[in-house]
């Protein structure tokens, strides 16, 4: 009896500032996250740290759980000092930083999920608003923290083994302090997956010329979904899509993400080389409901990424039956499996041959939408929960 006393509620923070589509991918595996922990565990006490753009946004219906707004931005000097105070003041026991942004003097245990290096592999001016100078500054913090962040964590949690691999490589890290735990994958719907062979599934007619109408787009297309970062590769796509176009007149291709920066630099570089204005579609943001529709009715989704640490949106494309022709790089293979035709994404001719058999093959094309479905199959939210919340439990036992 007296044990079952001493065993205290503890108190979990999660740093939620990235939930939802504010946090584009990193948001998608945030809020996944915390949705799942939340469900999965009914006895431990949560604070849910927010930003302006989530907090009203995030609702929550438990006495358990408690959410806190957060005023500093993501990667800012600010989020040193306020994350550190909150965390005292909240008296937590364990807190998860799902990305790589812990305060250097972390005042409680914390575990981190890293997805991927890529601010140090491909440092670049171009992936930054920044001027030089500032850039350089703001590098070598991010070096600084990301290694106080690896060196201090209780655990690591890592979406792919290709990124657990590059962390030991790259911060000699003993492998038993990092935990593999793949993403999962969005359902767009829970309506069966009937393949007509035709790269697409059986969805209302009406609705699909609609969707396509609204974003001026025409069969065939190739489609990309994501980030337009400089190491997404895409000035490369475009370059290969044109040299492709000659031989095939009526191919266009849709490029969907939500408008920023980078996705201004790539559409001055279109204007730049395209004499067909049309031929290139920039339609924004699409909601998850008519992203659908733009998968299902694709040709192919290609995926030119130079670095990867998971790769979600190709095996988005999958799980709606979207053939896939992704790039040979990083964790790509290793996720995709055999569902995918892979190409170098540093060499345009490869590149453009590859593209051409997936335009020319029907075939293949529907051997690839079988083997989409197979392979989405290994990735589950509920999996990776279970597995984060089985590294907070083994953190909380600890003395």
């Amino acid at each position: 009896m007296l044990k079952k006393k001493q065993n205290k509620l503890k108190k979990i923070c999660i740093d939620a500032r990235f939930y939802g589509p504010v946090g584009k991918g990193l948001g998608r595996y945030t809020q996944e996250v915390v949705d799942g922990i939340l469900a999965l565990d009914k006895n431990n006490k949560y604070i849910i740290f927010l930003s302006r753009d989530n907090y009203e946004g995030f609702k929550v219906d438990s006495d358990r759980v408690k959410k806190i707004l957060i005023k500093s931005r993501w990667y800012s000097l600010m989020e040193q000092i306020e994350l550190p105070f909150k965390l005292l003041k909240e008296q937590v026991d364990l807190v998860h930083f799902p990305h790589f942004n812990v305060p250097i003097f972390c005042p409680v245990k914390f575990v981190v999920t890293i997805h991927d290096l890529i601010l140090t592999k491909y440092p670049t001016i171009r992936a930054s608003t920044l001027g030089p100078i500032k850039y350089w500054f703001k590098h070598l913090g991010y070096r600084m923290v990301i290694s106080q962040a690896i060196k201090k964590a209780k655990k690591i949690i890592a979406v792919s083994l290709f990124t657990k691999n590059d962390i030991i490589s790259n911060f000699k890290v003993a492998s038993e302090k990092i935990i593999l735990s793949y993403e999962g994958v969005v359902e767009f719907s829970k309506e069966t997956k009937k393949v007509n062979f035709r790269n697409q599934i059986n969805v209302d007619k009406d609705k699909v010329r609609n969707v396509l109408i609204c974003y001026n787009i025409k069969k065939p297309y190739l489609l990309y979904v994501g980030n337009a970062y400089p190491h997404k590769n895409l000035e490369r796509l475009v370059q290969v899509f044109l040299e492709v176009k000659k031989e095939c007149n009526e191919l266009s291709l849709v490029l969907v993400g939500r408008p920023d920066y980078f996705y201004k630099q790539l559409k001055e570089y279109v204007l730049k080389i395209n004499k067909e204005k049309d031929s290139i579609i920039f339609p924004g943001f699409v909601p998850d409901s008519e992203l659908k529709v733009l998968y299902q009715n694709a040709l192919a989704y290609v995926f030119p990424s130079l670095y990867e640490g998971f790769g979600l949106p190709p095996l988005e494309a999958m799980s709606v039956g979207c053939p896939v022709l992704a790039s040979n790089a990083s964790s790509l293979p290793e996720i995709l499996g055999s569902a995918a035709i892979y190409f170098n994404a540093k060499d345009i001719e490869n590149f453009k041959s590859k593209l051409n058999i997936m335009i020319a093959d029907q075939r293949l094309r529907e051997q690839l939408i079988k083997s989409g479905f197979e392979q989405v199959k290994r990735y589950s939210w509920s999996k990776c929960v279970k597995v984060t919340f089985g590294v907070y439990e083994e953190i909380l036992k600890r003395k």
